[in-house]
């Protein structure tokens, strides 16, 4: 097949430019050729998605089996994308988000639930905001027409550039006494960026439309699991001092940055790891074990993978300050 990545250079888009290269797919990348390199093999077409001349240039006298775009976040970009690649492409599908669903994270949420109102034809360039992603899934089915839309839960695995898995497998491997939040038992539901492309490509591959909500099945993993397996990649000694939702809550440590994948089981957070896949495990959604993600994240952040790592999430460090860490694990 010759797909078209919109992307293509950067974690989950160089999951799927890796998978396709490796099914023997021809492959064109487009992005503006500034965070990564593309991978060799691919066609890189570098230009920005806002600009309409790039996209011209992209298009002419071009056609796509599929395309896949990882990189959409504007209801205008992405309208405009599919409407030139409406005859230009057979398949189109588009990397959306759990945050696309009005009731997440505080509910559960399945491919039938609401999304946010976010019109498709909203006007470019809008601040930051998840409904964001609903108004370009509007835009998509506006647009194209009928396309794959992969609802994705949170992703882990090598060349993760955020850094929520390597903070943790940096912090464990330097061994010692350290904050484990919650409760063992707390479900977790993860997905390798490695498996999700896959997945993302076996729909173009065979054409398929509809909603796929893309990650592990509802608790699939725990908290204490995810922790022993970056204890057991790592070969650390470390030892770890689980601690109450309702204590890191009064210290005021704030979930899901100050303590990665780390959501409370309070109001607001009840379905951060409660997004059934059931429609994609139908589609043939493929998870391989935790233990196999964390451990290849360890090799590759040990070989060299750290200088790809923000360790931010936006504008905010990742990680509890170690000596507010010290203070709970003594208090």
């Amino acid at each position: 097949m010759d797909i078209l990545l919109l992307g293509g250079s950067k974690f989950l888009g160089r999951a799927y430019a890796a998978e396709a290269l490796a099914r023997g797919h021809r492959v064109t990348t487009f992005n503006r050729g500034v965070s990564r390199a593309d991978l060799p093999g691919v066609e890189a077409v570098h230009g920005d998605r806002t600009s309409l001349d790039d996209l011209h240039r992209l298009v002419d006298g071009r056609r796509w089996d599929a395309v896949v775009d990882t990189s959409g976040q504007q209801p205008h970009d992405v309208a405009t994308a599919a409407r030139l690649l409406r005859d230009r492409a057979g398949h189109y599908g588009f990397v959306s988000s759990v945050h696309a669903f009005a009731d997440w994270p505080a509910l559960p949420v399945d491919a039938d639930s609401p999304t946010h109102e976010c019109a498709g034809d909203v006007g470019p360039d809008q601040p930051f905001a998840n409904a964001l992603k609903a108004g370009c899934e509007r835009a998509l089915l506006d647009n194209f027409g009928p396309a794959a839309i992969l609802n994705c839960g949170l992703l882990i695995g090598p060349h993760e550039p955020i850094g929520r898995l390597p903070w943790w497998l940096d912090r464990i491997a330097r061994g010692g006494r350290v904050l484990a939040p919650g409760a063992p038992e707390n479900p977790l539901s993860l997905i390798d960026a490695r498996d999700f492309a896959a997945f993302g490509l076996d729909l173009a591959e065979r054409r398929a439309t509809g909603r796929f909500v893309t990650t592990a099945s509802v608790r699939s993993a725990t908290m204490g699991e995810f922790l022993d397996a970056c204890r057991a990649a790592t070969g650390s000694d470390a030892e770890f001092v689980w601690t109450s939702d309702e204590t890191l809550l009064a210290a005021e440590v704030a979930p899901w940055v100050e303590l990665p994948l780390w959501a409370p089981v309070a109001d607001g957070w009840h379905g951060t790891w409660n997004a059934d896949p059931a429609t994609a495990l139908a589609a043939g959604l493929h998870i391989r074990p935790l233990a196999e993600t964390v451990s290849d994240t360890w090799a590759w952040l040990e070989s060299g993978g750290r200088e790809e790592v923000a360790y931010r999430q936006l504008d905010t460090p990742l990680g509890i300050d170690p000596e507010k860490e010290k203070a709970l694990l003594n208090g």
